[in-house]
């Protein structure tokens, strides 16, 4: 695999301003990309660039900064397109929370869901508080706890998330203009024109 190329929330805004600006894809969720994402950025989730890297990465027509939360699921994207675009990927390092960190210009949506890590640690700590609640009345429940306990655990030491893949189907995470392969491909298209 060609290494991708880290750029610092600094290089970036002054790439992304000039005459051979990359192209931006955003590979967060499309409920994440709605609330908050870059301006011109194209939203292209992980997913999606997971199921079908040669043709995504062979309709950029240039340079490319991947974009998600904090860089883990841009890493991921580097290394499906990898074989299709050898050194022209770029990891926004520290991704969206880098960024906004440093005041950089966003395009802010109405309203929409917590970014996914919120929604995970949410989700785990009310279960793993309501079992121990619970377990003074059944005992058995205190093993919730333990399951969740272990599934952070794994999702740290994998770098995947069960349960943010499970919140990300929840409806309040879905939005009207959620981008397809060909969505994505015919935007990429557009671009090269």
């Amino acid at each position: 695999m060609t290494r991708s190329e880290h750029i610092t929330a600094a290089q970036a805004h002054a790439w992304i301003h000039s005459p051979d600006a990359p192209t931006l894809l955003d590979v967060r969720t499309p409920a994440e990309f709605a609330s908050t994402h870059i301006a011109r950025s194209i939203n292209a989730p992980i997913d999606l660039i997971e199921k079908d890297a040669a043709r995504i990465g062979a309709a950029i027509p240039n340079d490319v900064l991947l974009i998600c939360r904090t860089d883990n699921r841009a890493h991921a994207a580097a290394k499906a397109l990898a074989p299709t675009m050898g050194g022209k990927i770029h990891v926004l390092v520290g991704g969206m929370t880098q960024w906004e960190k440093e005041h950089r210009p966003v395009e802010n949506g109405k309203g929409g869901p917590w970014a996914m890590d919120r929604q995970v640690r949410t989700v785990a700590g009310a279960l793993a508080l309501s079992s121990i609640a619970a377990s003074t009345i059944a005992p058995k429940a205190k093993w919730l706890a333990g399951g969740i306990g272990a599934g952070l655990l794994y999702a740290g030491l994998s770098d995947t998330c069960a349960m943010a893949k499970l919140l990300d189907k929840m409806p309040w995470n879905q939005v009207n203009n959620t981008p397809t392969t060909e969505t994505i491909i015919t935007t990429l298209t557009q671009k090269k024109n």
